[in-house]
């Protein structure tokens, strides 16, 4: 909801706080299973524990108001305007703009649809503008999830105990990775908006294609010869995996959350939601298999490093930048068609690429606002 009423300045760093959120929340789930491990019965206390902050949610969502584009397609200007004002206000410019500019939006949108008489999810498949959208947000998504996080971050216990620690140690090690993973999400929540999703994703993709390669090299040590090299390699390249992809996740709700167009964006986010889960699943569940015929080195660098570095390319050519545009602007992007994007984007990395040979490095890593 919040994507749809905060200024397009600060849109994207506020929807980061929702990973930073979901980081922290697998933190504390590490931190009480460290709490409770040598506690008999302990998964008794681990289970009830999430009943605390799922209260806390549930309290909440009662307080929780609908979003003022919502209560415009329900024909409810009045209850519209209150929750605006509640939320934004009106005693600047552009909150008075972007009202109006909505209530304009969607009283297209509503016209349309009255005239026409079709099913508004239909136009996934039969404009071209609601189609990328829908293309690019779940690309995003499985690019996410089928790179490892999920299944590294449900079997990091396990993924301990391979590297040589012990099964009580490996439980408080776990800590090390969801902490990067915290930590990597808070750049995002400040900076994301200062560099934009196209600068941003493909800059923390390499670095957790890095932590996945030293992932690797750590497999390769001998544990019982050099337990100290082997530990310190696979720690390092941990910490690097999940603190940039800590960062490169808040992508993976930024993106769902102002892509799709506003009478489409329900129907959107649930399609993205729906994959996501998906997806987690299918690489989570698969996981151990995977590791068994592929080998720790193959599932980490040739599977996921693989998807990643494929990712990498796709990013570069097809992701359309976003940062600072409201959701009209961005519906007007996703009018163009996929050539125009795949040209802009080919001529802004070359120019990345020139800065880069002439050593422009600050215009490279500090664009202007």
């Amino acid at each position: 909801m919040f994507c749809l009423v905060v200024p397009s300045r600060i849109r994207g760093n506020l929807v980061s706080l929702y990973q930073l959120n979901i980081a922290l929340g697998e933190v504390l789930g590490y931190a009480v299973a460290a709490i409770f491990v040598d506690v008999t019965g302990n998964w008794r206390y681990i289970l009830g524990s999430s009943l605390v902050f799922s209260t806390i949610l549930f309290v909440g969502m009662l307080f929780l108001p609908e979003s003022p584009r919502f209560l415009m397609h329900k024909g409810k200007p009045v209850e519209a305007y209150g929750v605006w004002k509640q939320i934004r206000g009106f005693d600047t410019l552009e909150a008075k703009d972007e009202f109006l500019g909505m209530r304009q939006a969607v009283t297209a949108e509503h016209d349309e649809q009255q005239n026409t008489k079709k099913y508004a999810w239909m136009d996934f498949f039969t404009e071209p503008r609601a189609r990328r959208a829908m293309v690019y947000a779940n690309a995003m998504v499985f690019l996410g999830q089928f790179t490892g996080v999920n299944a590294v971050m449900y079997y990091m216990g396990v993924l301990m105990t391979k590297i040589g620690f012990d099964e009580r140690t490996s439980v408080f090690m776990s800590l090390v990775g969801g902490g990067s993973l915290l930590i990597g999400a808070i750049p995002a929540v400040m900076y994301m908006e200062k560099f934009g999703r196209r600068y941003w994703a493909n800059a923390m993709l390499p670095g957790f294609f890095i932590g996945l390669v030293l992932v690797g090299v750590g497999y390769t040590i001998n544990y019982e010869e050099h337990p100290a090299a082997a530990e310190g390699v696979y720690l390092t390249g941990i910490i690097l995996y999940m603190g940039f992809f800590g960062s490169y996740a808040c992508l993976t709700w930024v993106i769902p959350a102002e892509v799709f167009p506003t009478y489409l964006r329900s129907y959107g986010m649930t399609t993205a939601d729906a994959n996501l889960f998906l997806c987690s699943f299918i690489v989570t569940y698969n996981f151990t298999a995977m590791m068994d015929s592929m080998t720790r080195i193959g599932l980490t660098l040739g599977f996921y490093g693989g998807i990643a570095a494929i990712g990498w390319f796709y990013q570069i050519l097809f992701m359309p930048e976003t940062k600072n545009k409201s959701l009209e602007e961005i519906d007007e992007l996703f009018s163009r068609p996929t050539s125009v994007i795949v040209r802009q984007n080919i001529k802004s990395t070359a120019e990345v690429i020139r800065d880069l040979c002439h050593f422009r490095f600050k215009k490279v890593f500090s664009p202007e606002e």
